[in-house]
């Protein structure tokens, strides 16, 4: 009994040496990939007061992969070509996104903003972006799911 008590604190102990402490069976949570819009939120006083569902073929798609962020948009209702190219950066739970260059209706917003910081809420295939006020305020926010 003792050999046997000894052989398992062996195995445990060799165990818990040669581990990374990871559960490999769990997807991680990355950013990599490529995500699909699922709806957008609206807040007030920094609480959620309304989410706004994609509607009539509104679709809105980005990729991240090795620092870079491309995202495209399609809104039938819209004549405009929406999309953007450039850099992203996840630290300390927020999304840093500096565009490099867009279509032409949103390059009137990246001549005054180039850099978008988002605070970033992760799932394993879901994330959401909430845009904050200057006092750290939730305004606005959007909820992506993981389409590759």
């Amino acid at each position: 009994m003792k050999t046997l008590m000894m052989l398992c604190f062996y195995v445990m102990g060799a165990t818990l040496l040669t581990s990374d402490g990871l559960n490999t069976d769990e997807p991680a949570m990355v950013l990599e990939g490529v995500w699909e819009l699922e709806n957008q939120q609206m807040y007030e006083n920094g609480m959620l007061s309304e989410m706004l569902p994609n509607e009539n073929g509104y679709r809105q798609v980005k990729m991240y992969s090795k620092g870079k962020v491309m995202w495209t948009r399609n809104d039938p209702s819209d004549s405009n070509e929406w999309f953007g190219y450039g850099t992203y950066k996840v630290t300390d739970g927020f999304l840093v996104e500096r565009l490099e260059y867009a279509s032409g209706p949103m390059m009137n917003i990246v001549d005054t903003t180039q850099i978008f910081r988002f605070e970033l809420v992760m799932g394993v295939n879901s994330y959401q972006q909430i845009q904050l006020d200057e006092d750290g305020n939730r305004t606005e926010g959007e909820s992506y799911i993981r389409i590759e």
